[in-house]
């Protein structure tokens, strides 16, 4: 099939290839992509743009944007074309004549305006259904409004010579537009049947672009994007106003996809500066909404390219922006601005949505059940690559895996710091021309990442041959040799286009054994390209690839119509579904591959087939805050940790609210509290009889109040059998070991009345985290471990942690007798007390920052640190434990929660996060030093560790640093060691983290524990609270869990692409992830605790608490009933046998997970046979599983 393919031009290429290698410029013979020398294509096209005095990169900082490039069969011959736009040169168009030979016809095919337009994108479309292909050409920068018109040039067929000519129609289609025009897309925003077009404007205005100001939203901005209505007559009106396309912005990216799968194309733009970029959500009734902010979390700042499409084969299209963030330390640390915190509170004050300099890429996570998206850039790997433009995904190893291919470079850089403070040093007297020639230049390679099938993605730049250096602006992919894999065009500055053979199927040593399949649609006579069609592959027993069906991708440019598909060694697919633009479907059966398929429209009926991956009919979990009354929203001022330490990582000040559950009224109903902020009163509610809760006070502000509640624990102080309340004091607001710290005991008046105790504890000063209770002595009352978070103001140094005995309702700081090391074990973030060993003692685990998973095993008198517990090595940001018997095999296993891979640390055993703190200059504070390792240059591999900090950052937190440099480049090439020499580091505390991955920690029954990383989407952020409890009944112990950050540092900014998330364990230790919109656990913010209780039915309810946002509150539809059993003060643990004979073991906890205590009820499945509960002492009963 492939060789009917290849056709006439087989020769050709055969005879290519055995003549020489000097038609291809490559320096690696064997890459996949060989770059083809101009002299050899005919394609000499080069965009050059030259300065001038009076015009250049100061007076028009768009002057280097570049130009399109766009991919048609102009002349129907069955090869693709290729057309490029210039700036200050002429379009050019050229003639695809087989074998990667091409023939310039510009001069007379008519494809250029009056001179002096400067042409940027290229929108390829057959505006008038005739069956040629038209082109339509975005103008911009020229000053003069009929210079700036949009061209529509309109193909008149080929004449005899098999030659296009072109007739420019724009004002004839009333699409001639005058404005700032970078690029258009046609479309069927109405589902009409025609194509409508919307245009993407970028005008510079006098104001400032990166100065906070009110946004406008009523369309009056000049740089208001443009829709035009196809009146289906020859003409289009401008409905601009009336659709709803009103967000100004400095638009360079251009998306057409249906995001939320509804059937009808929406749109997302992303813009430069300050404006936030806009996802345009159809409303199917002719208007656009804006949904920016209910959809994405963060965006990129200075957005330039996008791309929509399926890089996770879900079914759910994705989106990528492209920014300007380097790689190496040396680029970053000399173009990027210093970080502020006052940009959060403009965001507030203005109402901008978060943006920060990089690329981002938004994992599409059900946005059909209105789910938000992840933004897992930093995961994927695809999130540092220079100045870069545009991003395009496609499947170029034809593995079956979208890849990414993205171009950037800039002739010059005027971000750099060190010409920034040159410029305002001479700028007064240095005239233009000297200014512009000292001017750092970027040319670089461009990027290409494979994509791995997991989230993430490799860099191939150098392997793929894509490692020229280039000002590289627009580029597109097609197959212009017909031979079943993509090539790929770039529209560069100042150089020759660049043109890159895929060499997957070339010569015999290259023969590919990757198969593919290639569709091309005909659709209705109005739109002949089946513009906005789905296509669905079904193959592999439940493999599936979706791709949409539009070619205004990346930047400024248009890509072949025919959609690709690459399939490894599938040798057939078993449906092609095609989802219309009208909601027609229809599907191909057993389809072979190795061929391109044209599929005529003809559905097989009208909203039929959907292309989406299937939900469950009915979730697991359903929100039931209003049905049970829990309208709480967490209040909390916000608080600047940075002002105090300015190079810390992220905030302590926003760690709560924590969550504890219990009968607090003796009712024998369950109830719950939630940790109070500084000023802020715990709030404590009371289950109702009809299974409703109560607040039992108003939530108020109370200055009296200067605590901030971190953990809270409900328990028997004092052993008459109620519980009481006992809160640890934390955050970084107050200076160390002040009285705000001070933890605080509430014992109950056994109704639900909590009256302080002022003399039951110690002082206990240190600001703290989690409380945990054991009779760790086994003398029948329950005793404590409170762990300590951070030293305020003096971060990294560890804070005191403390054992408290329990002496008659009295405790006693027994720390330092009976685990001294615990004292200053480090910032610890949650505890577990547990029988790791099964000898019948509470032994201790602890988590934290800097930290490794730490066991202390309880020998009846002391708790001794294990030091080779199989874990000790794996030191993360730790923040949560759960607990359960995961594997089923009789002992206990744990969940830990860790800060996760979405960041920019890119953390291995081999290349760990340091920190090195002291007090380095002499004034009496910390001064804290991050590092972690970077690329020493684009043109090495080689990692070494640099400082993470920016040199304005650095300086901020202490003078010695701004004095040890003159100029940000001798910084950025500034290693770690170079920055802080070996007597800097004498006595320095030196901190490393090497594993960042939430993991699950396997009990080998032995004394030993292995780690193994949880799957990947659990690592998009931090994971906090967490619970473990089998959701859906099947015997085996899933977990639940929250998580997000939004108070890191400024500059990588809020961690918040987590979205709650369920994984279903296997019984055996692994996990099947169940997404939000799968599950119906949806907890989006900046989200806690997490604990479980039971309603007045037994039905379990589970609260997420939300820092500064409502408690989110969840109850289970069982899938199979499930038995409920309490258990008594004094149980400790049980053993369930299951119905194959295996014993499971649960233990039952005073506290567990991040800032968590949930029910000590345990509830058992169907699958269970059996229940011995053990307690303290080691006593048993059998529960009787047939009374319950």
């Amino acid at each position: 099939m492939r060789k009917n393919l290849l056709q006439g031009t087989i020769l050709l290429s055969v005879a290519c290839l055995l003549l020489t290698q000097c038609t291809k410029t490559g320096s690696n013979p064997n890459a996949l992509f060989q770059l083809r020398s101009p002299e050899d294509t005919g394609i000499e096209f080069v965009n050059t743009v030259a300065e001038s005095d009076s015009f250049n990169i100061f007076t028009y900082e768009y002057i280097y944007n570049g130009g399109g490039v766009g991919v048609a069969d102009f002349n129907n011959d069955g090869l693709q074309d290729v057309f490029f736009s210039g700036n200050q040169v002429p379009n050019r168009l050229y003639l695809n004549q087989g074998g990667f030979k091409f023939k310039d016809i510009t001069e007379n095919a008519n494809v250029n305006g009056k001179k002096g337009r400067w042409n940027q994108g290229v929108a390829v479309v057959d505006i008038n259904n005739d069956g040629w292909m038209d082109v339509y050409v975005c103008a911009t920068a020229n000053p003069d409004p009929e210079m700036r018109k949009n061209m529509l040039l309109v193909n008149q067929g080929a004449s005899k010579n098999g030659e296009p000519t072109f007739k420019e129609m724009a004002a004839d289609y009333k699409i001639d537009y005058s404005g700032h025009s970078v690029m258009a897309a046609f479309f069927d925003y109405d589902r009409d049947g025609d194509l409508d077009l919307y245009v993407l404007v970028n005008e510079k205005i006098n104001n400032m672009p990166t100065n906070y100001r009110p946004k406008i939203t009523d369309g009056s901005s000049p740089n208001n994007d443009k829709l035009y209505r196809n009146e289906g007559n020859g003409t289009f009106t401008d409905v601009t106003l009336e659709a709803g396309i009103l967000w100004e912005g400095f638009g360079l990216g251009l998306a057409i996809s249906d995001v939320n799968k509804d059937g009808w194309p929406d749109i997302y733009v992303s813009n430069d500066y300050l404006s936030n970029d806009i996802l345009y959500i159809n409303q199917q009734n002719g208007k656009f909404t804006n949904a920016t902010a209910d959809y994405i979390g963060h965006s990129s700042q200075f957005s330039m390219g996008n791309d929509a499409a399926d890089i996770n084969n879900d079914g759910l299209p994705e989106i990528i922006t492209l920014d300007m963030l380097p790689e190496t330390s040396d680029r970053k640390k000399t173009t990027i601005g210093n970080k502020s915190y006052q940009n959060y509170l403009n965001n507030e004050k203005f109402k901008y949505e978060y943006q920060y300099v990089r690329n981002m890429l938004q994992l599409n996570n059900g946005a059909d059940k209105h789910i938000k998206f992840s933004e897992v850039g930093e995961l994927s790997g695809v999130y540092q690559t220079e100045w870069s433009w545009s991003p395009l995904f496609a499947d170029f190893d034809n593995d079956g895996n979208k890849d990414l291919i993205i171009t950037n470079g800039f002739p010059k850089d005027i971000t750099d710091k060190d010409f920034a403070n040159y410029r305002a040093d001479v700028g007064n007297i240095a005239s233009n021309r000297s200014l512009i020639d000292s001017i750092p230049i970027v040319r670089i390679p461009n990027y290409a990442f494979k994509n791995n099938g997991d989230l993430t993605f490799s860099d191939v730049s150098k392997t793929w041959g894509l490692d020229k250096p280039s000002f590289s602006n627009g580029a597109a992919f097609a197959d212009l040799d017909n031979d079943g894999d993509l090539d790929y065009i770039v529209n560069s500055i100042n150089d020759k286009a660049l043109l890159y053979e895929n060499t997957l199927y070339a010569g015999k040593e290259k023969k590919s054994k990757m198969n593919f399949l290639r569709v091309k649609l005909k659709g209705t006579e109005k739109n002949p390209a089946g513009i906005g069609a789905k296509v669905t592959l079904h193959y592999g027993g439940g493999k599936l690839q979706y791709s949409e069906e539009s070619v205004y991708r990346g930047f400024l440019s248009s890509v072949e119509e025919t959609l690709h598909f690459g399939l490894d060694s599938t040798a057939s697919v078993d449906s092609v579904v095609v989802e219309w633009p009208d909601g027609g479907t229809q599907r191909v059966r057993d389809v072979k591959t190795n061929q391109v398929i044209t599929i005529a429209y003809a559905p097989d009926k009208k909203e039929g087939v959907k292309t989406a991956a299937p939900a469950m009919a009915e979730t697991l979990f359903q929100k039931s805050g209003k049905k049970l009354n829990i309208l709480f929203k967490h209040p909390e001022e916000d608080f600047i940790d940075f002002n105090l330490q300015r190079t810390i990582p992220h905030k302590f000040s926003q760690a709560g609210p924590g969550l504890s559950v219990g009968d607090v009224n003796g009712d024998g109903r369950e109830d719950f509290i939630i940790g109070g902020s500084t000023h802020q009163n715990a709030q404590v509610y009371l289950q109702k009889p009809d299974g409703t809760f109560s607040p039992t006070m108003k939530n108020e502000k109370d200055e009296r109040k200067p605590e901030e509640d971190e953990g809270l624990l409900l328990f028997d102080a004092d052993n008459d059998h109620d519980l009481d309340l006992y809160i640890v004091s934390g955050s970084w607001e107050g200076e160390a070991d002040a009285t705000a710290y001070q933890d605080r005991l509430y014992l109950n008046n056994g109704k639900g009345g909590f009256t302080q105790s002022k003399d039951a504890l110690p002082e206990t000063k240190a600001s703290g985290s989690c409380v945990r209770a054991a009779d760790f002595d086994g003398d029948g009352d329950l005793d404590l471990f409170v762990g300590g978070r951070v030293v305020p103001s003096q971060y990294p140094t560890p804070p005191q942690s403390y054992l408290l005995r329990n002496d008659k309702g009295k405790f006693t700081d027994v720390t330092k007798e009976v685990s001294e090391t615990l004292q200053l074990a480090g910032m610890i973030t949650d505890a577990l007390w547990t029988d790791y060993d099964k000898d019948g003692k509470e032994d201790l685990l602890v988590v934290g920052e800097f930290m490794a998973p730490t066991f202390f095993k309880n020998d009846g008198k002391k708790l001794a640190k294990v030091e080779a517990s199989g874990v000790e090595q794996h030191k993360g940001w730790w923040n949560s434990i759960a607990a359960a018997d995961f594997d089923n095999d009789g002992d206990t296993d744990y969940v830990l929660g860790n800060l996760g891979n979405n960041n920019a640390f890119d953390v291995t055993a081999e290349t760990p996060l340091k920190l090195f703190a002291k007090d380095f200059d002499g004034n009496g504070s910390v001064d804290p030093v991050l590092a972690c390792y970077m690329r020493v240059s684009m043109g090495s591999e080689e990692k070494k560790l640099y400082p993470v900090h920016f040199w304005d950052e650095l300086n901020s937190q202490s003078p010695k640093f701004r004095n040890k440099y003159s100029r940000y480049k001798q910084y950025s090439k500034a290693t770690a060691d170079q920055v802080l020499t070996a007597d800097d580091l004498k006595d320095a505390m030196i901190l490393d983290a090497n594993d960042m991955a939430s993991s699950y920690i396997e009990n080998k029954g032995n004394g030993t524990f292995s780690a193994h990383a949880l799957p990947t989407i659990v690592q998009v952020a931090p994971v906090n609270g967490i619970v473990a409890d089998d959701v859906n009944g099947d015997g085996n112990v899933d977990v639940v869990m929250v998580g997000n950050d939004y108070g890191n540092e400024v500059f990588i900014g809020r961690y918040d692409a987590f979205t709650g998330l369920v994984l279903l364990g296997d019984g055996k230790g692994g996990f099947r992830a169940l997404p939000s919109a799968q599950s119906g656990f949806y907890t989006p913010h900046d989200t806690k605790a997490l604990v479980k209780l039971y309603g007045a039915k037994n039905n379990e309810i589970f609260l997420a608490s939300q820092n500064r946002d409502s408690l989110a509150v969840f109850t289970q539809k069982r899938v199979v009933p499930m038995r409920v059993i309490s258990v008594e003060p004094a149980d400790r643990w049980a053993e369930l046998t299951l119905e194959d004979g295996r014993k499971q073991r649960v233990e039952f906890y005073y506290g567990a997970g991040y800032l968590s205590q949930s029910s000590r009820k345990l509830s058992v499945s169907p699958k269970v046979k059996e229940v011995m509960i053990y307690d303290a002492s080691g006593k048993s009963r059998k529960v009787s599983l047939a009374a319950i």
